[in-house]
């Protein structure tokens, strides 16, 4: 008993509040793009198919690694001297995020769906910016003993954000009020963010003088090789140093186990990824109101989430990375027959607040451990570039799956039982590609700190 109480007692480590508010900044911009979007957009009599495919406004998040590489190295003058790296990128992307939710309130679908449509895209651009920041800072700061504590933390502060806040504070708004008050009066809890960046310290340059001495290497090759003129051979020098170096230092220490961990990224999460892209749409047509969804779907579940997250953590901590993955994640998949069970049982509230309530608490439970085994994989002189290209993984694999979900439930003629089944059989050979992981390719593990 003593052991587990001591792999709890890291979460009173004050880094660990700095994480829980960058959580709440990360989470927010979330159900403004996909939960609550796809309400408003049912609202608004779009398609269940018009619906999915809206998911792939949130490809950013899939393609963030592309930029995370300038994020980790490219100064922004005398903002990084001012505030440090990490600190001066995440207060940019907060002001753009800002004023972009604004915008995206304020048009709304009457604007027109082109204009609409881009809005919600810089949303998802620089929500996903944020996020490479925000990754990069928690996995600086902490020690690898921690990551699992930190990735608890993260999911309890996204949550916070975007479950009850931007999730059922919205839809709480829009009873009272309209989806564009909603979304602007969102738009300036963003705040939170910013103020918890300018009072945060900038982490140690963990891995600085090993990157930059690979990427000396790096211009020394693009000078050598293309003789290039002082100016441009510079350039290309720091876009080596930016994004070849980190992708070298990844799969040299994975090596042959590369592919096997990127399939692995891919499909683990594909049940849950297709069940809550239409979870809104599968409430109100049931005929649940707004604020009963944001009293289950947001409130109680958020609890659930928290719950689910802290237990993820400190099961990690316990009995190893890979193993609470698979029992997470067989969790999870047996709650999504929960939702089967309320399709069938119909607008039965006790029923719907189970389903719930179990979905969440298992996601909980599977988005920690998913995320601390990302951040295991990371080198900390390359983590915004490293992590954001695992997670970019996963995210890209979640919207394909998201954005087809409408057109799967069209398919079915609109049978929700079926379709919430065939997500948890989804969910099977991400599992037993697992299970194979564990026993032939045991990952390094998160263990308590000796000291």
């Amino acid at each position: 008993m003593k052991s587990w109480i001591a792999a709890a007692a890291v979460y009173k480590d004050r880094r660990m509040l700095t994480i829980l508010f960058l959580g709440f900044s990360s989470g927010l911009p979330s159900p403004l793009l996909f939960f609550n979007l796809t309400i408003w957009l049912k609202d608004e009599g779009f398609s269940y198919a018009g619906i999915g495919l809206f998911s792939l406004v949130g490809t950013a998040y899939a393609v963030n690694f592309l930029w995370a590489p300038l994020i980790d190295r490219l100064s922004l003058g005398a903002f990084t001297r001012c505030l440090g790296r990490r600190r001066s990128w995440a207060l940019l992307s907060q002001i753009a995020l800002m004023a972009s939710i604004f915008c995206m309130g304020f048009l709304g679908p009457s604007a027109g769906l082109p204009l609409f449509a881009t809005s919600v895209i810089m949303v998802a651009f620089f929500s996903a910016t944020q996020d490479v920041i925000i990754d990069a800072y928690r996995i600086d700061v902490l020690a690898p003993h921690e990551y699992a504590a930190g990735s608890a933390m993260t999911v309890f502060g996204w949550h916070i954000g975007g479950t009850i806040v931007g999730g059922a504070g919205g839809l709480y708004l829009v009873a009272l009020f309209d989806w564009r008050t909603a979304y602007m009066v969102l738009a300036g809890l963003v705040l939170v963010g910013i103020i918890t960046i300018l009072a945060c310290r900038e982490p140690d340059a963990f891995g600085t003088e090993e990157y930059d001495t690979q990427a000396d290497t790096g211009a020394d090759r693009v000078n050598r090789q293309n003789g290039l003129r002082q100016g441009a051979g510079v350039f290309l020098a720091s876009m080596y140093r930016a994004s070849k170096v980190p992708l070298i230092d990844f799969f040299e220490r994975l090596g042959g186990m590369t592919l096997l961990i990127l399939g692995f990224i891919l499909i683990y999460k594909i049940g849950e990824a297709m069940l809550g892209r239409m979870s809104g749409v599968f409430y109100r047509d049931l005929g649940f109101g707004h604020a009963d969804i944001a009293n289950v779907a947001k409130l109680y579940g958020v609890t659930a989430l928290i719950i689910g997250g802290i237990s993820g953590g400190v099961l990690a901590s316990r009995m190893g990375l890979l193993k609470a993955l698979l029992i997470s994640g067989i969790l999870m998949a047996a709650t999504n027959l929960s939702y089967a069970w309320l399709a069938i049982a119909g607008n039965d509230f006790p029923v719907f607040v189970f389903a719930v309530v179990s979905d969440h608490l298992t996601a909980g439970m599977a988005t920690t451990t998913f995320v601390a085994y990302l951040s295991s994989l990371c080198n900390s002189a390359y983590s915004a570039t490293q992590y954001a290209l695992l997670a970019s993984a996963g995210n890209f694999a979640r919207i394909i799956y998201a954005s087809a979900s409408g057109f799967i439930i069209t398919a079915l003629g609109g049978s929700w039982s079926i379709f919430f089944m065939a997500t948890a059989a989804a969910s099977i050979p991400g599992l037993l590609l697992l299970f194979w992981m564990i026993r032939r390719l045991p990952p390094p593990e998160i263990t308590q700190s000796s000291n």
